[in-house]
């Protein structure tokens, strides 16, 4: 369906952007973009997929708002405290942008559902909060051959990655899937949550939003994608820098075995 009018005059300052342009707003229109968790890294995220006018976005989320969430959620209201972060996401896109078709699902994301589910979308960004989940999302996404743009925080520091495992880098491998990158989850209580540790609220709007421009630019097939790249941001420090992601051969989804 074309852009009407109206979302003409609403992304005028997308269509301005020769790399986006008509074209490339009907591609955000008709993309469909899966957010694992509506939480601290969630909440950048979907906020500014809907303002960019991603077609369909789907949100997998079990959990309810909390009064403690809203520090970094800015996704959620304290009005909605106790309500589904799905239902809750819902509304706030609807008031952002009525043109989006939001997917509830108030789940967890298993190794039983995850299949069914990714398949159906163009683009995953994960901003889930433990190692277990990570490991099902970048394992489903690499069968679906779904882009990952995937995302992680601590008390104040983040680090952002796109995982394309199913295609070839330049140097005629394969690219780094997630087990690459840790072939093993931490023992439990080696790396702790935000509930245990604290986070600076701030730091999840950083990278969620780095992780938005990163799922629009996949959408886009624009700049340089982060597939086999990792890029590391020190808020303390204000410093962010690159570290090169290499394909391990061992590893159980695209290895030489």
């Amino acid at each position: 369906m074309p852009l009407t009018d109206e979302e003409l005059e609403r992304y005028a300052r997308h269509i301005l952007l020769r790399d986006v342009g008509g074209p490339g707003q009907q591609k955000l229109k008709n993309a469909k973009v899966l957010v694992v968790g509506a939480g601290g890294l969630g909440s950048p995220v979907i906020l500014y997929l809907a303002a960019a006018g991603v077609g369909t976005i789907g949100v997998i989320d079990d959990d309810v708002v909390a009064l403690s969430n809203l520090q970094r959620q800015v996704l959620h209201t304290t009005n909605r405290v106790g309500e589904l972060k799905t239902k809750s996401a819902a509304d706030a896109v609807a008031d952002i942008n009525p043109h989006v078709k939001i997917i509830e699902q108030s789940m967890r994301l298993t190794k039983d559902n995850a299949a069914d589910i990714i398949s159906g979308y163009d683009v995953v960004a994960d901003g889930c909060d433990n190692f277990a989940t990570r490991y099902v999302v970048s394992d489903a996404c690499f069968h679906a051959r779904v882009p990952l743009v995937s995302a992680a925080v601590g008390q104040f520091d983040g680090q952002i990655t796109t995982l394309k495992p199913y295609e070839t880098a330049p140097d005629g491998n394969p690219f780094p899937t997630y087990r690459c990158l840790n072939p093993d989850a931490p023992a439990p209580g080696v790396v702790p949550t935000c509930a245990e540790a604290g986070i600076l609220g701030a730091v999840t709007g950083v990278i969620g939003s780095l992780q938005a421009i990163e799922v629009l630019k996949e959408i886009l097939n624009i700049g340089d994608s982060l597939a086999g790249r990792l890029i590391m941001y020190d808020a303390l420090a204000a410093s962010t820098y690159e570290l090169k992601l290499t394909w391990d051969p061992a590893n159980p989804l695209n290895g030489a075995a």
